[in-house]
């Protein structure tokens, strides 16, 4: 009797899953379709049940939901991880990269938007300002999801002669070359990092030691890359106008 008492306290159904997860049975059902959840045990009365690693691993997916990526983009991305990972494993991956994802957008107004802008904007510009991933545009069109980060670069750039598809075509560009970067770094996390730390870490506390350790590495990695990115930028400008002081390095 104890051992079916523990057995319960470790499983649930569809409907308890979707509840402690904080989503919807069809969505439970719509990510096991897509291959995002392992099948459930299949009990008496041929009931499934779901343990702590679909729990898990649902947060790691609203997480990386959070961060932008796209349903196709996280199948990818957690058919590369082990397939052996544990509830807690899962929870450590998911600290990782919760604590590398950027600040949420705040839910903004058209009104506050033009008041921190400092000055009016037109539908023209907030189009642009959607297309350097400063905003999202959603069904209302007084109200925004806003990058505070990105809003004083964006307002300065509403005035420089850009076209709005080479935005986008540029936006492209940084975003994928941006995302190969850490998918390479995520890796060498992972491999070099966090498979032997929890292959030898007695602690059952290395949750929050890993989410620690990545919080630390995250300003000097960031500025590796933006140092990095800066050097290429100058020597491709180099290159291309054949100029050994080129303008642009005033502006890192």
């Amino acid at each position: 009797m104890g051992t079916e008492t523990e057995e319960q306290a470790s499983t649930f159904t569809v409907d308890e899953l979707a509840a402690r997860a904080g989503v919807t049975v069809r969505t439970v059902r719509f990510y096991s379709t897509k291959g995002l959840l392992p099948p459930p045990v299949i009990g008496p009365r041929r009931v499934g049940r779901y343990g702590a690693d679909h729990l898990s691993r649902l947060a790691l997916i609203e997480e990386l939901q959070r961060q932008g990526m796209t349903l196709a983009a996280i199948e990818r991305y957690l058919h590369q991880l082990p397939p052996d990972l544990s509830a807690r494993d899962l929870a450590v991956h998911r600290a990782l990269v919760a604590s590398w994802a950027p600040e949420s957008a705040e839910e903004i107004t058209r009104r506050e938007l033009e008041r921190r802008a400092g000055r009016a904007l037109a539908d023209a510009d907030v189009d642009r300002l959607a297309a350097m991933g400063v905003l999202d545009k959603g069904s209302d069109p007084e109200v925004f999801r806003l990058d505070a980060t990105l809003l004083r670069l964006g307002v300065e750039l509403l005035d420089v002669p850009i076209a709005h598809e080479t935005i986008l075509a540029s936006r492209t560009v940084l975003l994928e070359h941006a995302r190969a970067a850490a998918h390479e770094l995520s890796r060498l996390f992972r491999d070099e990092v966090w498979n032997p730390y929890r292959e030898s870490a007695e602690d059952p506390d290395h949750v929050a030691a890993m989410k620690s350790l990545s919080a630390h590495m995250q300003p000097m990695v960031i500025q590796a890359l933006v140092t990095a990115f800066q050097r290429s930028l100058r020597e491709e400008l180099r290159e291309a106008f054949g100029t050994e002081e080129p303008a642009a390095e005033e502006a890192d």
